[in-house]
């Protein structure tokens, strides 16, 4: 829903909100609704990829992460609001946030500071949004009485394949962030892949000192905290950091997950943890490793580096980014949900019914595996055990216990 939702709306005015050729300090302006006068004229990403091409590619990034910062939603919001919402937060936060990024008229980029792929747009934001998600939905029903402890994945093989899914896609946000078939891409590829593996089997040792356990999920937790950490930093920094990044991406990640405990907030999947906290790791990290000579992989782009090439003013640049890009986001989600809770049929807490039976069944009335209902009812069938039916009889609904799966 998130990437139909999001690629109407930066087709109707997002990309020219954030991309605009005459774009102000904090947001474009709407030169190119519509996509109007987007075609094959060189765009504000580089001259050598015309608009078109950057448009679409930028839509992946804005498509992403207002579904990170839904996560934080999970089994207790209603869908409509949420759909609302992302259309609004993504014109409000994200499109300003990528501007004063990654257009040269924003402040940020004029400011010098260095952001790859989207610490701050995707990671930061989605983070601080989803922190603020949790504060204004509450917890979810009975939270309080198990102290949250209980909430296990639901289905390891499906954290496993979203997290290959995952570590495959980001060669597409890193590598391909240095829009061109060029070396800074491969080194971006290569500082990715390196950043996903540490985190993974760092994050793996972190619990395995508690529990004695080698934990799958522990594992694609760690290879998210390491990719989120290199992103802003992939087409930056030489290939031996990227292990720095893993490493301290993981470390901090994993440690962050217990914030939610003292903060008193119900993150369902540690969305703050992951992306805000491993995307503000990586942008410090960023203005430490961040090197000329990478970034002039690619034949034209000129950095003044981090603190390996002694610009050391780089890493106040790098926190500025941080707490205006999570102070923006955090209050400016808290403002729009507050706004929203207040219109009617725009509420964002689904009913004590609704969470009692499931949000599967409330708001999209399907479900992933049959065999958790207790009951199905069957308004209308033709031969239920021998008995014929039409589809218009006046019968009551009959209820079919379910088979066993065991």
């Amino acid at each position: 829903m998130s990437a139909a939702v999001i690629t109407f709306e930066w087709f109707f005015w997002g990309y020219s909100l954030s991309f605009s050729h005459s774009a102000g300090k904090y947001i474009g302006n709407l030169d190119n609704i519509g996509f109007r006068n987007v075609l094959a004229a060189p765009s504000v990403g580089s001259a050598k990829v015309p608009d078109e091409l950057f448009a679409i590619y930028q839509c992946m990034f804005a498509a992403i992460t207002p579904a990170l910062a839904i996560g934080a939603a999970v089994d207790r919001a209603r869908m409509g609001p949420c759909v609302v919402f992302m259309f609004i937060w993504a014109t409000i936060i994200y499109n300003p946030i990528a501007c004063w990024t990654w257009n040269p008229a924003g402040w940020v980029y004029q400011m010098g500071g260095l952001d790859f792929a989207g610490g701050t747009p995707v990671h930061i934001s989605s983070g601080s949004a989803a922190l603020a998600y949790s504060l204004m939905l509450g917890k979810r029903r009975g939270y309080n009485d198990v102290g949250g402890l209980p909430y296990r994945p639901h289905n390891v093989t499906h954290v496993v394949i979203g997290t290959v899914f995952l570590w495959v896609g980001w060669f597409g946000f890193n590598g391909g962030s240095a829009l061109g078939a060029n070396m800074r891409a491969v080194s971006a590829c290569v500082v990715t892949h390196l950043a996903a593996s540490v985190g993974g089997f760092t994050w793996v040792f972190l619990d395995y000192r508690l529990d004695k356990k080698w934990s799958t999920v522990g594992f694609c937790s760690g290879a998210i905290a390491g990719l989120v950490a290199i992103t802003p930093a992939s087409g930056f920094v030489p290939a031996w950091s990227a292990v720095i990044f893993g490493v301290v991406g993981a470390i901090a990640c994993n440690f962050a997950t217990k914030l939610k405990y003292y903060m008193r907030i119900d993150d369902s999947l540690d969305i703050f943890a992951e992306h805000a906290v491993g995307g503000i790791v990586g942008n410090l990290l960023t203005g430490l490793f961040a090197a000329d000579y990478i970034a002039h992989l690619d034949g034209f782009s000129a950095i003044d580096g981090g603190w390996l090439n002694g610009h050391y003013i780089q890493l106040a640049y790098q926190l500025a980014d941080c707490v205006s890009g999570f102070s923006y986001s955090f209050f400016g989600t808290c403002i729009i949900l507050f706004v929203m809770n207040l219109i009617p049929g725009l509420s964002l807490r689904a009913s004590e019914e609704s969470e009692i039976i499931g949000i599967d069944d409330s708001e999209l009335g399907e479900f992933a595996y049959d065999y958790v209902e207790h009951k199905r009812e069957i308004p209308y069938t033709t031969n239920i055990e021998g008995v014929p039916r039409s589809s218009g009889s006046a019968s009551p609904p009959i209820k079919v216990e379910p088979k066993s799966h065991v």
